[in-house]
């Protein structure tokens, strides 16, 4: 028995070994000059293979001459399912001659989708890399990496240097400050708030705990969208956008109109739940534009009320459209 104990022990140990050095073996086998390269605001990267610069198009890369290109889409964990389950459906019309197969990268394991198709009279070679964070430092992120190159450039973008390419994405936590620098606005004073995370379309959360947790601690939510309604209706256009926040059984204690920063604006004061049901107060400031508005949402409970009110308010006043 303790023999046969043993030699189990030995063989795990020995397993876990050949398992390592595997991965000793490949990450050995990058190019040594490859250095990943992330496009600006995503967490998202890989080695660019010679010849592609960034796009101004789309999050990626891409050689204009030759018109190879490569796609980075930064996504949330939960988007990995719906990915994993679309590459594996009988009927594609992205690809032809498709095919699939599980794909090692530099931190995981993911899964590769290759084919050709025929796009105004021309062949056309893909490959779409679906993969995760889940085995890194970096958990909560899916990726879908589309390469397409034609025909006439598969020479220089050759099956393996796209495979090269696509073996070294790799994650990092969110680049900040890159995507404050890509908002339409200026954020001039935090007020003690932490920017918890930037959301796409051009809009930020700040809360004032080093805890990423909107149920316990006050929080400032910060967006840009269209829309410019006349003076008779921002009271309704401003009451609509604040049911879209998310909270629960919001109960309007206050509306008025309300210059913010020298210009038309609306304050709403209410009540509310968070989405665990516990009461909040709530402010929601709205400055309008030309052709859009400016959107500032302060979230706190009675309690936290009274020492963050005038800080929502120095947020809102230092906030400034980009020149």
């Amino acid at each position: 028995m303790a023999h046969r104990k043993a030699t189990r022990l030995a063989y795990r140990t020995f397993a876990a070994w050949l398992a390592g050095a595997a991965l000793v073996i490949f990450l050995s086998a990058l190019p040594a000059h490859a250095q990943t390269r992330y496009p600006p605001g995503l967490r998202v990267g890989l080695s660019v293979p010679p010849g592609m610069t960034p796009s101004a198009r789309f999050p990626g890369f891409e050689d204009t001459d030759r018109k190879a290109s490569i796609t980075i889409l930064d996504l949330p964990i939960a988007a990995l399912e719906s990915l994993e389950r679309a590459a594996h459906a009988e009927s594609q019309t992205e690809v032809e001659n498709i095919k699939r197969e599980a794909f090692p990268f530099e931190t995981g394991m993911g899964v590769l989708v290759s084919g050709t198709k025929t796009e105004n009279g021309e062949k056309v070679h893909k490959w779409f890399l679906i993969a995760s964070s889940a085995t890194g430092p970096v958990r909560d992120l899916a990726t879908l990496v589309s390469v397409q190159v034609p025909d006439k450039a598969i020479n220089v973008y050759t099956d393996k240097v796209v495979r090269d390419a696509l073996r070294s994405v790799a994650f990092r936590p969110a680049p900040l400050q890159e995507q404050l620098a890509m908002l339409p606005f200026k954020l001039d004073d935090l007020s003690g708030f932490r920017v918890m995370s930037v959301l796409p379309g051009g809009g930020v959360i700040l809360i004032d705990s080093v805890e990423d947790d909107l149920t316990s601690y006050p929080y400032v939510i910060i967006a840009v969208g269209r829309g410019a309604p006349d003076a008779d209706n921002r009271a309704q256009f401003a009451a609509d956008l604040l049911s879209q926040a998310p909270l629960r059984n919001m109960r309007m204690q206050s509306s008025e109109p309300q210059r913010i920063s020298n210009g038309a604006g609306h304050e709403i004061r209410a009540q509310a739940e968070s989405v665990n049901g516990k009461p909040v107060k709530v402010v929601q400031w709205v400055r309008f534009g030309g052709s859009g508005f400016l959107r500032v949402i302060g979230v706190a409970s009675e309690a936290q009320w009274d020492g963050v009110f005038n800080r929502f308010r120095a947020i809102r006043d230092s906030v400034e459209p980009r020149g």
